[in-house]
């Protein structure tokens, strides 16, 4: 059992940045035995998965809707997964979330090119990232 807190959303004015975190502890659980990811959910829409990195930290996931702006990384010492975001938008306003599946899930978001919500567990209460225009 994993359990998460993410940390380090705020409001910030459109194309400024924000890292996000997410401290994952537990007493029987492997960080670096797990597929990480972010996921975001917006007022009234469903959950997005939006970044993934391997089990590895070698091979990582975007969506179309942050490539080239969001960075995904880990810190398996210190157990933590970070999200750096730049050029922010508007639309990136949401609550981010963090979670963990089976190391083989990678290989599945990678060959679909999507994350599927119930494939992760472990999730936080989030973190709430407003851009304002």
């Amino acid at each position: 059992q994993v359990h998460v807190v993410e940390s380090g959303g705020g409001l910030v004015q459109a194309g400024g940045s924000l890292r996000l975190s997410c401290a994952a502890t537990t007493s029987d659980f492997s960080f670096d035995d797990h597929t990480w990811a972010w996921f975001r959910q917006a007022p009234g829409k469903e959950r997005e998965g939006i970044s993934s990195i391997s089990w590895s930290g070698q091979m990582t996931y975007y969506s179309d809707s942050v490539k080239g702006r969001f960075t995904i990384s880990r810190d398996v010492a210190n157990s933590t997964l970070h999200l750096q975001m730049n050029n922010l938008k508007p639309e990136d306003t949401a609550t981010y979330y963090c979670a963990a599946a089976a190391p083989q899930t990678f290989t599945t978001v990678q060959r679909l090119g999507v994350m599927t919500e119930a494939d992760f567990g472990g999730w936080g209460q989030g973190t709430q990232v407003t851009v304002s225009s």
